[in-house]
């Protein structure tokens, strides 16, 4: 898809916010993207919900140590603006993108994290994993592997950045950083643990979970 705009024509259909499934995006337009949606919303704008995966890139947080990049060798590395440290992103990972005027939905930056982890462990127990979350560190993991990372980026009371769940992708690149900061953890994906393995299935059950969690009581 050459542009994320031209995907938005097309929503998916939920209460709540509204979601968009973007396919296969690089990382820097939708990042872009979703900077631009921010800086001009006002208070009649929706709340979106961006799906989508990437092209093959490393991205590191606004005050992340560089030596946690080991061996990047040809996957681009990009310095962007969310918190946490360096992660990997590309094909096979559904990425989540919350796109939330957190005041007006009267949420906080817990409660946009608890429903990230908390909708994965849900989708998660469907296939019989059982994942969990960390009160030391954000991110949905099985055992001592980690299944899902999260990092957001508030700005003019709204949230963009989310969630990165690895469904059906080439490892390989996490084994060159030290993911999120942490030397020596292991990722998994759902694939490996039993669950599906095609990306718009997985999106496309992922959305209501979340945006029912969303939802205020």
């Amino acid at each position: 898809m050459s542009s994320v705009h031209a995907a938005l024509a097309a929503p998916m259909t939920l209460a709540g916010p509204e979601v968009h499934w973007l396919g296969r995006v690089d990382y820097e337009s939708s990042w872009r993207a979703m900077q631009r949606y921010t800086q001009e919303r006002d208070p009649g704008s929706v709340d979106q919900i961006w799906l989508l995966e990437h092209e093959p890139v490393y991205t590191l947080g606004m005050n992340a140590d560089r030596s946690h990049l080991l061996a990047p060798g040809n996957i681009p590395v990009l310095q962007i603006d969310r918190g946490g440290q360096v992660t990997y992103h590309g094909p096979g990972q559904l990425v989540v993108y919350l796109l939330i005027d957190i005041r007006r939905a009267g949420l906080g930056v817990r409660d946009l994290v608890n429903a990230l982890e908390r909708s994965v462990i849900e989708y998660a127990a469907q296939f019989g994993i059982a994942a969990q979350c960390r009160a030391s560190a954000p991110g949905v993991y099985v055992e001592d592997r980690k299944l899902a990372s999260v990092g957001l980026r508030i700005r003019r009371g709204a949230s963009y950045h989310g969630l990165a769940l690895n469904v059906h992708m080439d490892l390989e690149p996490f084994r060159r950083i030290n993911p999120c900061g942490y030397a020596g953890l292991e990722m998994t994906q759902l694939s490996q643990l039993g669950g599906p393995d095609d990306l718009e299935t997985v999106a496309a059950a992922f959305a209501p979970l979340l945006s029912a969690k969303l939802a205020r009581p």
